[in-house]
């Protein structure tokens, strides 16, 4: 296998070039060292987070770089914006690659992404009307509960205290 030195993707043992695109035209080098960091995936910092934990729980190490730095959002909104690359070693970048597509941070090609909310139609908006008469419908009901509940406990108390009578 070969991999970018400078954004540490894999590459077929054909290619001869890196196609990402901050390093075009890079030279592969190949990989002779199993512990070789190389690039698993990106994300932000809760997604790295995320995925450094599954791979820590499956005995891979793992290690990040920031890919993008945004400057000083992090002191304007009190959250870190960047986006990071995990690295794993070679050595155990199969292993990691299939503990990154089972938790969801590596989307397959032609995986179907099944999305419950796409099949929720929403209901038609009421009308001021129709939604004045929901309210007052509502209110009533509620005021006729709490009474039934006060006649139900005055009934109850009082058929008590004439059994003690």
């Amino acid at each position: 296998m070969k991999y970018c030195p400078k954004c540490k993707k894999l590459y077929n043992d054909s290619d001869l070039v890196c196609t990402g695109e901050e390093c075009k035209s890079r030279v592969l080098k190949t990989v002779e060292d199993e512990q070789t960091s190389v690039y698993l995936c990106s994300g932000d910092v809760i997604e790295r987070d995320r995925v450094q934990a599954a791979l820590s729980d499956c005995g891979i190490p793992s290690v990040y770089t920031r890919h993008m730095v945004t400057g000083g959002s992090q002191l304007v909104t009190g959250m870190d914006l960047d986006s990071f690359d995990i690295l794993v070693p070679f050595e155990l970048y199969e292993k990691a690659y299939d503990t990154a597509v089972g938790i969801g941070a590596i989307k397959l090609e032609g995986e179907e992404i099944i999305d419950e909310a796409a099949d929720f139609e929403p209901e038609e908006e009421m009308s001021d009307r129709k939604r004045n008469v929901v309210r007052i419908i509502t209110a009533i009901l509620f005021i006729l509960i709490v009474a039934l509940v006060i006649y139900g406990t005055d009934f109850i108390t009082g058929f008590i205290k004439s059994l003690f009578t």
